[in-house]
């Protein structure tokens, strides 16, 4: 069984992938697939807007609140796949 510690690691990793592979799609297809991006470009744009800082910066700050986003709907379903496969464990 894998501890609520590894579970969020794995699932953060997920989160970060999944980010990264929007973030990076959208030059090469020309296509911007917002609304799987809104909620971090809403924070991008909220952020970067209030510091004017770089487009670096908020491009930073999409990428890793969309990872944060994808990663705890990763992490809610590791829990409970995990607990799933605890409970029936312990009923055979």
């Amino acid at each position: 069984m894998l501890s609520v510690k590894a579970n969020l690691i794995i699932a953060l990793a997920i989160g970060a992938i999944i980010s990264a592979v929007l973030l990076a799609l959208e030059p090469v297809t020309d296509y911007a697939f917002l609304s799987w991006e809104w909620v971090g470009i809403s924070a991008a744009y909220l952020f970067w807007g209030a510091t004017g800082g770089s487009t670096f910066v908020g491009i930073a700050i999409c990428w890793v609140v969309n990872a944060l986003t994808y990663g705890l709907g990763a992490f809610a379903i590791l829990i409970v796949l995990s607990a799933l496969r605890r409970q029936a464990s312990s009923t055979t």
